[in-house]
């Protein structure tokens, strides 16, 4: 037990710290692909590496700084109680897998999947309401985005089978 009387979770530093490393990996993947497709100068001007290497480089600086802010700060405070993440993870969690997943299975299908989980997991809807929310808003996207303003999103096996 913390002193603060929850079931304790990560403090505020322990955060900073590890989102100060995760950027800063993100920072260095975006310098490795730069160099790989060039940072130097061409006969047109700059190769397609140049600007995106030098932003990788200003958010590895910008995380080292942060970092170092982060293991120079005494602060002790709780960030959340592991209950509090776990309410975020049960939203970040579905969702992640929804993104990772419309490239294989479509827009349409992965939004049915996606909105029926959350009405019915999060929301304790009855069946038939998350049923018509789930099927209905998919057909009301398709129809004004495909239909009405002629725009394509993307679309899987599903879609294809149907001929949308």
């Amino acid at each position: 037990m913390t002193a603060h009387g929850s079931d304790g979770g990560p403090t505020h530093k322990a955060v900073e710290r590890g989102t100060a490393l995760l950027i800063a990996v993100f920072g260095l993947i975006v310098i490795v692909g730069s160099l790989k497709a060039g940072i130097n100068w061409g006969a047109e001007g700059p190769r397609a590496g140049f600007f995106p290497f030098y932003v990788g480089v200003s958010i590895v600086a910008a995380s080292a700084i942060n970092l170092w802010n982060a293991l120079r700060d005494h602060d002790d405070r709780l960030f959340a109680e592991w209950g509090q993440l776990r309410q975020v993870m049960s939203v970040v969690v579905p969702t992640a897998i929804y993104v990772g997943s419309m490239p294989f299975v479509g827009l349409y299908v992965a939004s049915i999947v996606f909105i029926g989980w959350f009405m019915r997991w999060l929301g304790g809807y009855r069946w038939l309401t998350v049923f018509a929310v789930a099927l209905g808003m998919p057909i009301v996207t398709y129809l004004v985005f495909e239909r009405w303003f002629l725009v394509p999103l993307p679309k899987g096996p599903v879609e294809e089978w149907l001929g949308l």
